[in-house]
């Protein structure tokens, strides 16, 4: 038995044989042209078939996991159509003669390699989009289809799969996959979350490995090679558990969230993207506490425009009905950011020009994405939450610029509404003056993670401290307590949105504090009912 250890992309058990998918993708070589028009012309070709091949992509996402995880080609078509990569490609081949297919694989490897020098993941994770369109284009060039067969109800093993490879996966053939290259935040993992099929990354793969038995447990990240039989006999017990539990979560939808001793709490869900509204409603979320919006500027070259923006957020708000939406305003800065911002390398960024900070200066940026906002909340239960805010001043030079921004709507017939204020407590500063802040606002949420970082002094990224870095230390749980106590005591809803939230050993602890919203992942709704449920503090 061999026992290969990775990343977990999607959860879940698989048990069948391995089918090895080669990719026929190879490095072009550079051959000099002497007609630089016929060549561009037959880029131009082969760009209009792959953004038809897109299309129908599109639509086959739209019926398989929903319009949200569609969305994903069309980005792939956004990017195709980049004026920069579109102007690199034809410089390669009207000024330096190059043939079209090398103008392509090199621009697009230029291109991935940009994104994969990021420093946040998220866009590292677009080299791959890269590659996918780029592959197509140079499939369509050379006249050919990828190669590599998968044989049915198999587990896939591949250096890398694309974001078009995965959709096309049938999940009722298809047991799970491996690769090698890919995170979390890939568009690849989103796609085998909303297809529900397990997946690992970071596994060194091997094509020796074709045909063999195998196990992918997509719980702890690992492979199993010809498992042995007490490992086979275990992994189907943790399959057989997992479906069992899923089907009594399941059964929870519809229910309330109230404790045995008559408690009530509201469980909502955390948004990274659009991608993921589906499953919050999948998964009977009370609403959104935490739409984290800065995920419509990590993913472009440029500011988007405010109907970008008011159409994704119009998006969340009609698929969530009458169901509340936090939207967070933009929290870039720190571990977040994006080359056209411009912002300044700082050696302590996790205190630096981040969040609230970046918009109160940056106010024709924060109007924009304000309008969007109001809006879009005119379509639904909209709520607007700011990030990073330290005093009262912050809020009321906030209030300011949201007055002028609904000025300007009415002044141009442009519906909106008004919508409830809330603000993050993620400081030590806002917990000592929320007595304070509470006057000001509608709600509280709290960030426990930026909090226990600030709290304790701990780079909460900083493998080296992780012995001391306690998310249940008395003076973080003190905090949120006195946070709770000091919105309720001044009529202001208090939720927490950050992992502790998930936490369910403290679960009953927030339900004791008095604690109204609790915000999670999505997939960890039901989980988070089933123990609120379960609870009973007489």
């Amino acid at each position: 038995m061999i026992i290969i250890r990775g990343k977990v992309l999607n959860e879940g058990i698989a048990i069948g044989r391995i089918s090895y998918f080669e990719h026929t993708f190879q490095e072009i070589k550079p051959n000099k042209i002497t007609d630089p028009s016929i060549e561009f012309s037959k880029f131009e070709i082969a760009k209009t078939k792959a953004i038809e091949e897109l299309t129908e992509l599109y639509e086959k996402a739209r019926i398989d996991v929903g319009e949200d995880h569609a969305m994903i080609f069309d980005i792939h078509r956004m990017l195709m159509e980049d004026e920069d990569f579109i102007s690199a490609i034809e410089d390669k081949i009207k000024t330096q003669y190059l043939n079209a297919g090398y103008a392509v694989f090199k621009t697009g490897e230029d291109f991935a390699d940009s994104f994969a020098a990021m420093e946040d993941e998220y866009m590292q994770e677009r080299a791959i989009d890269i590659k996918d369109i780029v592959k197509r284009i140079l499939s369509i060039l050379d006249g050919k289809k990828n190669a590599g067969s998968i044989e049915d109800m198999s587990i896939i093993l591949s250096q890398e799969l694309t974001p078009s490879e995965t959709i096309q996966l049938d999940r009722k053939k298809i047991l799970g996959f491996a690769t090698k290259y890919g995170s979390a935040s890939s568009h690849t993992a989103i796609l085998a979350r909303a297809k529900n099929i397990p997946a690992v990354s970071g596994i060194d793969i091997s094509k020796e490995w074709d045909g063999k038995t195998a196990i992918l447990d997509g719980y702890e990240g690992a492979l199993y090679i010809e498992p042995s039989d007490s490992i086979l006999k275990e992994k189907q017990k943790r399959q057989k558990q997992e479906r069992d539990k899923r089907e009594r979560l399941f059964a929870l939808k519809g229910k309330e969230n109230i404790s045995k001793c008559g408690k009530k709490i509201e469980i909502f869900a955390n948004i990274n993207d659009l991608s993921e509204v589906d499953e919050a409603v999948e998964n009977d979320a009370g609403g959104i506490g935490l739409l984290r919006s800065e995920f419509l500027y990590l993913a472009k070259e440029a500011l988007p425009t405010e109907e970008e923006l008011f159409n994704a957020y119009k998006t969340v708000a009609e698929k969530m009905g009458e169901k509340k939406v936090i939207i967070r305003t933009l929290d870039i800065g720190a571990d977040k950011l994006t080359s056209y911002f411009d912002l300044e390398k700082e050696e302590n960024p996790a205190l630096g020009y981040r969040g609230i900070r970046i918009c109160l200066t940056r106010t024709e940026l924060f109007k924009t994405q304000l309008r969007a906002i109001y809006r879009a909340g005119y379509y639904g239960n909209i709520s607007v939450m700011f990030p990073m805010i330290i005093s009262c001043q912050e809020v009321r030079r906030i209030k300011e610029i949201i007055n002028e921004v609904m000025k300007q709507l009415s002044e141009q017939n442009l519906p909106y509404r008004k919508l409830e204020l809330g603000i993050m407590i993620e400081t030590p500063a806002s917990v000592i003056i929320s007595d304070e802040l509470a006057k000001e606002v509608n709600f509280f949420s709290i960030g426990t993670n930026d909090l226990t970082q600030y709290t304790l002094a701990i780079d909460r990224q900083n493998p080296r401290l992780e012995e001391f870095y306690h998310p249940h230390h008395p003076a973080v749980l003190r905090s949120i307590e006195t946070v709770v106590k000091n919105g309720h005591k001044n009529g202001c809803q208090v939720g927490i949105c950050g992992e502790l939230a998930a936490d369910t050993s403290l679960t009953g602890t927030f339900i004791k504090m008095g604690v109204d919203e609790l915000s999670v992942s999505p997939a960890l709704v039901l989980g988070i009912r089933e123990k609120v449920r379960s609870i009973d503090l007489r």
